[in-house]
């Protein structure tokens, strides 16, 4: 009877720890690889191959510092065919002077209509689950949630935008490291993010204005960095572009 006391006494302290300790175990697990429940891919990088079809839970969180545009972004050099199929060359020249305008719109009109930005991140990634996203991360979670709704009611370029809160806080652990050192063999088709580069002017001139003031008007960022451009190559070519370039975004229908 004494022993069947002290048994029932020390029963539930011991199933207390136990739980605890069971606890504190998946905790720690929790989205990685040894977290047999929820998907380590979605966790890190928001994103999985197997979409739907994944035999682990994606936890969508309802609050979250960083969205996700899916699909959003398109690379000129994977997408450029001619009316016979052929590719269409495009050089890395235009190529980046594709992107970083893309990149600056996209960025001022985040920070204009929302709130500040923190970090956005474009993938160049291939795989169906990553081409295009493009990741903005808001100093304010209320900014986030606001960009969500009001961008999942807009279109850019002449599609509907698709955007969800993101997971991704931490873009080191969601980055492959072999394709920052130049040696991924995966490819575009790598699971984890290929992220593209801005020029370093462009960097400059959008995280430099937190120390300048921010809201700096697009056009003239713009018209500086054309101006910069046709200094380097001693001609008027670059306002010939200019040109052609707004009439391709009246075309398009960007923001």
């Amino acid at each position: 009877m004494l022993f069947g006391s002290c048994f029932e006494s020390h029963g539930p302290e011991v199933t207390v720890a136990a739980r605890s300790k069971m606890a504190e175990y998946l905790a720690s697990i929790f989205g990685t690889e040894k977290d047999k429940v929820n998907c380590s891919f979605y966790f890190k990088i928001g994103a999985c191959r197997h979409g739907d079809r994944c035999s682990r839970l994606h936890n969508k969180p309802t609050f979250s510092q960083t969205i996700a545009l899916l699909n959003i972004y398109r690379n000129p050099q994977n997408s450029a065919q001619s009316a016979d199929g052929l590719n269409c060359a495009v050089s890395d020249v235009e190529m980046q002077e594709h992107y970083d305008e893309f990149f600056e719109e996209v960025f001022t009109e985040m920070e204009e209509k929302y709130g500040e930005v923190e970090e956005m991140n474009v993938c160049d990634n291939l795989g169906d689950h990553l081409v295009g996203n493009v990741y903005v991360k808001f100093r304010r979670e209320e900014d986030a949630e606001k960009a969500v709704i009001d961008l999942n009611n807009r279109w850019f370029n002449a599609q509907p935008i698709h955007a969800e809160l993101s997971p991704v806080t931490d873009f080191r652990e969601a980055c492959c490291r072999q394709y920052e050192m130049g040696e991924c063999t995966r490819g575009g088709f790598c699971n984890f993010m290929h992220l593209k580069p801005i020029s370093r002017e462009l960097r400059r001139e959008l995280y430099g204005r937190r120390r300048k003031g921010r809201h700096r008007s697009r056009s003239r960022s713009r018209e500086r960095r054309s101006r910069s451009r046709d200094r380097g190559r001693g001609g008027g070519g670059g306002r010939d572009r200019e040109r052609r370039r707004s009439r391709d975004r009246e075309r398009s229908g960007r923001f």
